[in-house]
């Protein structure tokens, strides 16, 4: 049993498990136009991994038969998959809920024009990373140049209707710029909400907080400032149990590029598949069995239990 499973088996002695799956998440690879210091899955322009068109049938012939609350589709840079638009076609197709993880610079790519309003015309849901409202931490995340195009991607959006329309969501997402736990959520969204609509005239529906996963870039990044040890304290001493309930690995189940599941985007970047009594492979998906599973976890999961929580979707408190 690691650290985090005695934390949670004092709240819940029988362990972390998790319940019926709301969220059908996709990763579509690790090829991106970026290589940000944060990523847990060191996504980059030399990266080669990316899906299938026959893993992608594989879930299209699963959501044909089974509905879920959400299709949340992430990467690398979801978009610059060669089948990145008959797939979300396809998802449509099935009636399903469907939302896109997009970094916003991938948006303005000359190979992808048009695809902004693709994703408009078919009711996509949007959250885009945007770390910090100041230009020097996102900078200091992403690489130059990466704050203004941002900007630009938002105005895009905004011109298409996005943040403006009623259905066209359009969340941003913030990561603290080093190792410490996010501020208060609310008091965030506010600041970014002032902040770009004063400076930029532009606009967005609801601000995602989510804590950096000591794994990955950020894990190298940690261990070469030699505050790995700190960053794991901080995450251990702010775990609050109240969050384990909302926890998203108990709602959700992940398939990477290569058809693994998953109980989320974080357990697939350390590779700790499914733990659920059948193959842990899309072609042998299994809702019921998914349904009731343990989840794997590990100590790199205190940062979804630190302070007010920490998820795909945001702060959990």
């Amino acid at each position: 049993m690691n650290a985090f499973d005695m934390e949670v088996s004092r709240v819940w002695p029988g362990g972390l498990y998790s319940e019926h799956i709301e969220t059908f998440q996709v990763n579509l690879g690790r090829f991106c136009n970026l290589a940000c210091r944060h990523c847990h899955l060191e996504c980059s322009p030399d990266r080669t991994e990316m899906m299938a068109w026959e893993t992608m049938l594989q879930i299209i012939k699963i959501l044909r038969t089974s509905a879920y609350q959400l299709v949340d589709v992430t990467g690398g840079s979801p978009e610059l998959h060669p089948h990145f638009r008959p797939f979300i076609d396809a998802i449509r197709e099935t009636g399903q809920t469907v939302q896109v993880r997009t970094n916003l610079v991938s948006l303005l790519e000359s190979n992808l024009e048009g695809t902004a309003a693709f994703l408009k015309d078919h009711g996509v849901l949007l959250v885009g990373s945007l770390p910090c409202y100041l230009e020097e931490n996102v900078t200091q995340q992403r690489g130059p140049g990466v704050y203004e195009k941002s900007i630009e991607a938002i105005r895009m959006l905004n011109r298409l209707g996005y943040a403006r329309d009623e259905g066209l969501i359009l969340n941003l997402v913030h990561n603290p710029g080093g190792p410490y736990l996010a501020g208060n959520q609310s008091d965030l969204e506010k600041a970014y909400r002032d902040e770009l609509k004063n400076r930029f005239g532009i606009y967005f529906n609801n601000l995602y907080v989510i804590n950096n996963m000591p794994i990955g870039r950020f894990r190298q990044n940690l261990d070469r400032s030699g505050r790995t040890d700190q960053y794991s304290g901080t995450l251990e001493d702010a775990f609050d149990p109240v969050n384990v309930p909302g926890l998203m690995c108990r709602h959700q189940i992940c398939v990477d590029w290569d058809g693994k599941l998953y109980d989320c985007d974080f357990n697939l970047a350390l590779c700790l598949c499914v733990n659920h009594g059948s193959a842990n492979r899309i072609e042998t998906f299994r809702r019921e069995l998914l349904n009731g599973r343990q989840i794997a976890t590990g100590p790199h999961c205190f940062v979804c239990t630190a302070g007010k929580g920490s998820s795909c979707c945001g702060a959990l408190q």
